[in-house]
């Protein structure tokens, strides 16, 4: 297990020092409970204390999660990422559900990454304290302890939510955890949830976090129909087997972390939903070891110093992202968002009001399936980048893990250049966006070579700028995230010798 020092540990439990939440948790022996680092229950002796780098190794280890600080709602953080890029990737899987499904296992995972599965086993024991399967059932648990403390489901939703295939099955784990059945772990008055309205969930993130940076990023991009952001507010439509549904975030009252409001047609889809926002929101970054590492170099310093909550927009969907990106290609925001509308209101399906809950949620993105064969050049587009969607759908098609993550970024990247029309920057900005490799950076974004002009204003060079952010490795999408932000800062600056910035700077990035 990788080394924490107990010490350290002890002194954060005693201070409750929230910038440890989410790092690690303390087990103690006398009670066989776990909890963070800030739970409000009575400082245990050292002696008593064992610390595990997560919540499974805990719960593995025969401990049972804290009713007071909940487990469940602590800020996915680990302060190994960035140095297991494997264990990274295989929780994103995880995450996704890929050892929910029938048949699923430790094996399937490791080849998923190009790794074998006793490799993958040791990799998480070092960093997890915990394995595979171990972190797929507590992840499960504590979805459905979250569920249980936060929404009035019935008992068989909450477990079918969480990934049980049976009542049975969820009550047995939930009796042999906690020794008593899980209703009885329902606060008497469980907030009320109906059709109407959706279940909406508490997301935490580790502050601070530039909401506005983020909400900005959204609602230049934001496809009519699709999405749209109103008095804080981001909603978009979401596409499922059985029907549309939408979400609603926004930042939670006094609290860090987000209020996601679900309409889903079935709630076997929640986690995997609940995934995707987490995903977009960037809400697992340690902004705090991402800002300490990029501020070595005296450029990014400032940058960071400016926001120091900013974070790295995901994409929704892989394939939505792909052909954001493709439609973005040599074109500003507001071009590749006029695009991405005919695209939407041509060829996505209709989501009914009653679904969505929201009379501007019209529509869902289009499925790959529906963009094969079809002739995009209608839409406005030129031939060859109407060409390259093409081949994407066909691949996208072909390939339903196209844009999951996969034994490396080196993978992804040649992964998706093998689509025709897909170059380097395409590649590196999907793997950033969708796949949400931390290190990806396309070096030739001609806003990344303007942020890095030195003061005679020459910028330098894309191989420059590479070897340059050999330096901010792993996590370079980040650099490239300040690097943008400042870029667009700069070209909204009034200047009297200001060129074309403003178009410019408004890539697709």
């Amino acid at each position: 297990m990788t080394a924490l020092e107990p010490s350290a540990c002890y002194r954060a439990v005693q201070t409750r020092d929230a910038r440890f939440d989410g790092r690690f948790f303390t087990a103690v022996r006398t009670t066989r409970i776990y909890c963070r680092p800030i739970c409000p229950a009575r400082t245990p002796r050292f002696e008593n204390c064992t610390f595990f780098p997560s919540a499974a190794g805990a719960q593995e280890a025969g401990y049972r999660p804290c009713l007071r600080c909940r487990p469940e709602t602590s800020p996915d953080l680990a302060f190994w990422r960035g140095t297991s890029n494997t264990v990274a990737r295989a929780l994103a899987l995880i995450a996704e559900g890929g050892m929910d499904d029938e048949g699923a296992g430790v094996t399937e995972l490791a080849d998923r990454l190009g790794v074998g599965d006793r490799q993958l086993r040791r990799l998480f024991q070092q960093h997890l304290g915990a394995s595979p399967v171990a972190v797929a059932q507590t992840r499960r648990v504590l979805f459905a302890r979250q569920l249980l403390h936060e929404t009035s489901l019935p008992m068989a939703e909450v477990a079918l939510a969480a990934g049980f295939r049976s009542v049975r099955r969820f009550n047995a784990v939930f009796r042999s955890l906690h020794g008593r059945p899980p209703r009885e772990l329902r606060r008497s008055k469980a907030p009320e949830t109906h059709t109407s309205t959706g279940v909406t969930l508490f997301i935490p993130y580790r502050p601070p976090y530039d909401w506005e940076s983020m909400l900005a990023h959204l609602e230049a991009r934001a496809l009519p129909g699709l999405e749209y952001i109103e008095a804080g507010r981001y909603r978009r439509t979401v596409a499922h087997a059985r029907g549309a549904g939408s979400i609603e975030v926004s930042p939670a009252p006094r609290r860090a972390g987000f209020l996601v409001t679900l309409r889903l047609p079935e709630v076997q889809a929640l986690p995997g939903v609940v995934a995707q926002v987490r995903r977009v929101f960037d809400v697992g970054a340690d902004v705090d070891v991402i800002g300490a590492h990029l501020s070595r170099d005296p450029r990014l310093a400032p940058l960071v110093a400016r926001r120091p909550g900013l974070r790295a927009p995901g994409g929704w969907d892989g394939f939505e992202l792909a052909v954001r990106a493709v439609l973005g290609q040599q074109v500003t925001v507001v071009a590749a968002r006029g695009l991405g509308a005919r695209l939407v209101a041509e060829y996505g399906e209709p989501a009914l009001t009653e679904a969505t809950g929201h009379p501007r949620l019209l529509r869902t993105f289009p499925r790959p399936e529906r963009l094969v064969g079809e002739d995009l050049r209608r839409l406005g587009m030129p031939a060859a980048r109407a060409k390259t969607l093409s081949s994407l759908a066909a691949a996208a098609v072909a390939d339903p893990r196209l844009f999951q993550p996969g034994a490396s970024l080196e993978e992804a990247i040649t992964r998706f250049k093998r689509i025709p029309g897909i170059g380097d920057w395409t590649a590196q900005y999907i793997a950033l966006r969708a796949v949400r490799e931390t290190d990806a950076f396309p070096s030739a974004d001609v806003a990344l070579l303007r942020a890095l002009e030195d003061d005679a204003g020459v910028r330098p060079t894309p191989d420059a700028v590479l070897r340059r952010s050999e330096a901010w490795s792993p996590w370079r999408a980040y650099a490239a995230q300040h690097l943008w932000a400042a870029d667009a800062e700069r070209s909204r600056a009034p200047s009297p010798t200001k060129d074309n910035h403003a178009s410019a700077a408004a890539t697709a990035h």
